[in-house]
């Protein structure tokens, strides 16, 4: 088994960018002009590495190679994107992998594109100011549009090889890992299990009972046999659910209107465990969105509107107005579940507002805009 978290710094050490691997400050597939640019690398790497690994590292410095982290992202459908607009896809994962160093909402992301061998990776369709048809290689450290005529070439195959073997994992690196998690978990009541006697899965939370129910808040779930941070909130609600193959994590988001809040349950991934010293993680999307009256929709989205005009013309907030705020990313996302077209893309150009004015406003705004990926994902 891979140690993800010494591959990552096994390829930044090998050399600069090149066919096999790219390396990113973050990545915005939110915006069209940043989805663009990361399928345009997805298909890149994929025809420059038709029969091996291709990786983007996500969270780095270009100029000095200084791991900064980025936020947690748990986008299990990331691949129904890249199907969506690419010929031919290949097989992608998103990975965030957790370094001793980074604040703990901080991660690395690991994207391991694996090509559809032998054939050649296209765009589907037009995005930004690409055109349906493109074709993308490497060319050093630059992803490329290219008009070809010979076969996909394969001259990676034992560097990458190489690269991975030095990467697996031992176990020095699980035994570390575990203790590391507990030492910076021990608030939040740390634990583990082993699986098939070979994968260590530990989690910590802040548990709270209703009922027979037992559900946990600041969550942390770590896969520590590869460094992969499976799981990671601090606002929402999770219950856990274990046997002796399958950890099963079902995520709630609290949702509501004014003082009247309800916590609806929103995904729920489980890790299945094999013999054969691998595993497989499945999600389904349990998300029923809830509805509300449209006049008194009506009224909130005009608030929200008369809030951020507010936060454009660097106007003072009372102390209402400032509890309001921090429910516009909610609001904003229920206007969009019940019809709202326009409610997203007034949330979005909010979003740098929010980010101004305070950290726990742009926190909301970004666990709200998860949500709404999630669901566009899945449709």
């Amino acid at each position: 088994m891979i140690n993800k978290r010494l591959l990552i710094k096994n390829l930044l050490a090998h050399n600069d960018e090149n066919s096999f691997y790219d390396k990113k400050r973050k990545i915005d597939i939110g915006s069209k002009e940043g989805k663009a640019k990361f399928l345009k690398h997805i298909c890149a790497l994929s025809n420059s590495n038709p029969k091996n690994n291709s990786y983007i590292v996500i969270g780095v410095e270009d100029d000095d190679n200084k791991i900064n982290g980025v936020d947690f992202f748990d986008d299990s459908k990331i691949q129904n994107l890249v199907n969506a607009y690419l010929s031919h896809p290949p097989v992608i994962t998103y990975e965030n992998i957790n370094f001793p160093h980074l604040p703990e909402d901080k991660v690395v992301g690991l994207v391991t594109i694996r090509a559809n061998e032998g054939k050649i990776c296209s765009l589907r369709k037009n995005i930004w100011k690409y055109y349906g048809g493109a074709v993308f290689f490497r060319d050093g450290s630059i992803s490329m549009p290219k008009v070809f005529d010979i076969e996909l070439k394969d001259v990676n195959s034992d560097i990458v090889a190489t690269i991975e073997d030095h990467a697996r994992n031992n176990i020095k690196l699980t035994l570390d890992g575990v203790m590391d998690f507990m030492t910076r978990s021990k608030d939040y009541n740390p634990t583990y299990k082993v699986f098939k006697e070979y994968f260590v899965v530990c989690w910590s939370g802040k548990e709270k009972k209703k009922g027979d129910e037992t559900y946990y808040s600041r969550v942390n779930i770590q896969l520590i046999n590869e460094q992969v941070k499976l799981f990671y909130s601090v606002l929402d609600e999770v219950s856990i659910a274990i046997t002796e193959n399958r950890f099963t994590i079902t995520e709630f988001v609290l949702l509501g209107l004014q003082e009247n809040h309800k916590y609806y349950p929103l995904e729920k991934v489980s890790i299945c465990f094999r013999d054969n010293a691998n595993y497989d993680i499945e999600s389904e999307l349990i998300f029923e969105p809830p509805q509300f009256d449209k006049k008194i929709l009506y009224h909130i989205y005009n608030s929200n509107q008369a809030l951020v005009e507010k936060l454009k013309r660097q106007t003072s907030l009372s102390k209402a107005e400032e509890k309001d705020l921090f429910n516009v990313p909610s609001t904003y996302l229920i206007c969009y579940l019940n019809g709202f077209e326009e409610a997203m893309v007034k949330l979005e150009e909010a979003r740098p507002l929010l980010r101004q004015h305070s950290e726990k406003a742009y926190d909301l705004y970004k666990d709200n805009i998860r949500i709404l990926r999630k669901v566009r994902y899945n449709s």
